[in-house]
């Protein structure tokens, strides 16, 4: 009896669970996003790569981990502070972590963190668009 109890509160359990994870999932695809796998941190050795997806909100990029918990975003990125300071091609094992036929982007900001961003081909070209098509009369930082 105290075995069927604990085995029904388990499923009920995973059942929200699962629904839970489902609508996030449904609301980050709602806005048209993009997979995205990011390390923040990169020049760290215990840094890995977290698959997610991203999304275009006006002046910011924001992303969300696949898995979490979090309700919102779990970065947001301002287009006016970013800046690209390398592009590479994903090496060794970091080929099997990244969408496939990814571009690493490490991008640094005057307020964040250094990241490294990993996006396929169609991603990228978007992501590019975006970064570079700021408002007339704003100026965005370049890479030398």
């Amino acid at each position: 009896m105290k075995i069927t109890v604990v085995v029904a509160g388990l499923l009920i359990v995973l059942a929200v669970l699962a629904a839970w994870y489902g609508q996030r999932w449904i609301r980050m695809r709602r806005g048209g996003g993009v997979s995205v796998a990011l390390r923040w941190r990169p020049d760290s050795p215990r840094s890995s790569w977290h698959l997610g997806l991203g999304r275009y909100e006006g002046d910011e990029f924001v992303w969300y981990r696949v898995w979490s918990l979090r309700t919102g975003a779990d970065r947001v990125f301002q287009r006016e502070s970013m800046l690209i300071a390398d592009r590479r091609d994903p090496s060794g094992t970091e080929a099997y972590a990244v969408p496939e036929g990814s571009t690493v982007l490490r991008c640094e900001s005057e307020t964040q963190e250094a990241i490294e961003i990993a996006m396929g081909p169609g991603a990228l070209t978007g992501f590019l668009s975006w970064l570079e098509s700021a408002p007339p009369g704003r100026r965005l930082p370049r890479a030398s």
